[in-house]
């Protein structure tokens, strides 16, 4: 009856290249240039190196108090801070996050809680100018 979308964008997993195990506190930046799986907390912001595929997968044991600017992420734990993610972001359905969101492709789950804004990226090829070809006046219709 229900079947799931099948032409879902997808993220290549084996770009993950690091994990920061559960237990484990980073105070600093975090800087990405594969992926980093997020399973402890990192204070501090994650960043991907530029001209980079970043990837970041934060699982529900995860929480970054940060901002974020990656190019892939799928997001199941805790991030208090501003997220930017130029590519494809997934929220699953323990995300919480507390700051704005920029992002070009959004999935986002049931259960999954943003307190912030969101905000699309658009390409400027993407906006449509509105040229006076395009545009219908309608005239008023008088009362009677």
């Amino acid at each position: 009856m229900f079947r799931r979308k099948t032409d879902q964008p997808s993220i290549d997993v084996s770009r993950l290249s690091s994990l920061i195990a559960a237990g484990v506190e980073i105070a600093g930046d975090v800087v990405v240039t594969d992926g980093v799986r997020i399973d402890g907390q990192v204070v501090g912001n994650v960043l991907s190196k530029p001209d980079t595929r970043g990837l970041l997968v934060l699982s529900e044991l995860g929480r970054i108090e940060g901002n974020v600017s990656v190019h892939d992420a799928v997001i199941n734990g805790t991030i208090c801070g501003d997220l930017e993610v130029e590519n494809f972001i997934e929220l699953q359905a323990n995300a919480r996050i507390t700051g704005a969101i920029r992002y070009r492709t959004l999935q986002m789950s049931c259960g999954a809680r943003v307190e912030g804004s969101m905000e699309c990226i658009v390409d400027r090829a993407e906006t449509r100018v509105v040229t006076s070809s395009n545009v219908v006046s309608l005239a008023k219709v008088a009362e009677t």
